[in-house]
Parts: C-alpha cells; sequence; structure tokens
C-alpha cells in the first residue's frame, strides 16, 4: 500500500512516499524536505511533484500518516489541512503521530520513557509513554519548564532529539538519550502500523495536539 507522510510541525519539515506491507515492515520510496515559512506554498505542489516523479497519482495513495503535533500552530494547520482535504476527496484513512510519540520510540529502549522537545520559552513539550516492542503506549503530555526536566523520575529514561537541552541535562549529571530528528519518514513508519491496527481518524477528527495555547488564546483568557 501506498503511505504518504507529512511534517510541517517545526521551522522545516518534509512529506515522504512510502510503501506498507502486511507485516508491518514499512519501505521508504523518498523523503522531500520542506522549508520553514512557506509550507502553505510548497506542500501541495510537492507531493504533486513526488508522486509523479515515481509513477504515481494521487489516486494511489492509500492512507495517510501525520505529524500532529507538538510544534508551530501554523505550521501544524497548513500541513494538517493539506491531508485532511486529501483524504476527504480520497476517502482514505489517516494516522496521526505525536512527534513526542516517534522520539520515544526511536531510543529503542523499553519501558517507561520521558520524550521531550524544545518548545522554547525555556519550557519543554514532555510527553510519558511506556514503551514495549516499538510501540509507544500514551500515558500523557504536558508543557513543563525545562529545569523540571532535571527533576524527572529516576526510574524513567529521557530521550530527545534536541541538541541544546541535552547537553544542558547531561552537564548537571542528568543522563539523556539524544537521537535524530525524527522526520517524515519516522511519521510513515509510525503512522502505517496505526493503519494496519485500526487507529485511524475521518478528516473531520483529524485536530492539532498543540499541547500549549496559542498567545491569541492565552491573551483572550487574561482579559475575560
Amino acid at each position: 500500500m501506498l503511505i504518504l507522510a507529512a511534517d510541517t510541525s517545526g521551522k522545516q519539515g518534509s512529506i515522504a512516499l512510502a510503501h506498507g506491507f502486511a507485516n508491518g515492515e514499512c519501505d521508504v520510496i523518498e523523503v522531500v524536505p520542506l522549508a520553514g515559512g512557506t509550507f502553505s506554498a510548497q506542500l501541495v505542489p510537492q507531493v504533486a511533484a513526488l508522486l509523479s516523479k515515481h509513477g504515481f497519482k494521487k489516486q494511489d495513495i492509500d492512507g495517510f500518516a501525520v505529524a500532529s503535533g507538538p510544534g508551530s500552530f501554523t505550521g501544524l494547520r497548513v500541513g494538517l489541512a493539506a491531508i485532511k482535504g486529501l483524504a476527504e476527496i480520497l476517502g482514505k484513512p489517516i494516522a496521526a503521530v505525536s512527534r513526542l510519540e516517534a522520539v520515544a520510540i526511536a531510543g529503542g529502549m523499553r519501558g517507561r520513557i520521558l520524550a521531550f522537545l524544545d518548545a522554547g520559552r525555556g519550557e519543554a513539550y514532555l510527553g510519558r509513554y511506556e514503551v514495549s516492542d516499538k510501540r509507544a503506549t500514551l500515558i500523557d503530555e504536558r508543557l513543563v519548564n525545562q529545569e523540571a526536566l532535571a527533576l524527572s523520575d529516576g526510574d524513567s529514561i529521557l530521550v530527545t532529539s534536541d541538541t541544546g537541552i541535552a547537553e544542558t541535562l547531561v552537564a548537571k549529571g542528568i543522563p539523556v538519550m539524544e537521537v535524530p530528528d525524527q522526520r517524515s519518514d519516522a511519521i510513515a513508519r509510525l503512522g502505517w502500523k496505526k493503519i494496519l491496527e485500526g487507529e485511524t481518524l475521518s478528516p473531520e477528527a483529524l485536530e492539532a495536539n498543540y499541547i500549549r495555547r496559542s498567545d491569541a488564546e492565552i491573551f483572550s483568557k487574561s482579559r475575560s
């Protein structure tokens, strides 16, 4: 089955085309980077170009995988809107994948995993997962002060793809496992497994997982 994956959650994004197999394996055909700040102009044309390059039409897509957050408010809206539109037109399933889930699994460790990503403003997105056999079961995801990461449960393994925070914690004597940035190819692989297991969403049910409220929401609430 042909899977199209997209990640527009960060400063840089990407799309990926992959073949999914019944045994759960997923072979990535190609990953195409997307420059930050222009996702809305690039995404649909790049999807069309990627499909054409490999001899496919959009009607050949069997399912979609998308990074649902956390991350950039604008970037996530652009990516999710494009995937929603394509999935609705084609009547194909969508698998939503948390970036924190991808980081938790990328560490290759089992047990209680604390995956975190830089959220700016001295804060971090933190996801607690129970990982076994390359599957992550969500416990909770939340926004925390970066200093709180140093107070994490010693029985849990801290994993991140953000070098800056990792180096700061290691300098304080806190063990951290650093993994590569998880792009749309990782989203495709995790999304394919979710599709096989029936963990899919309809276009109308797909929502961004921001974790942090937008500045507009915070400002509006402060005035109410």
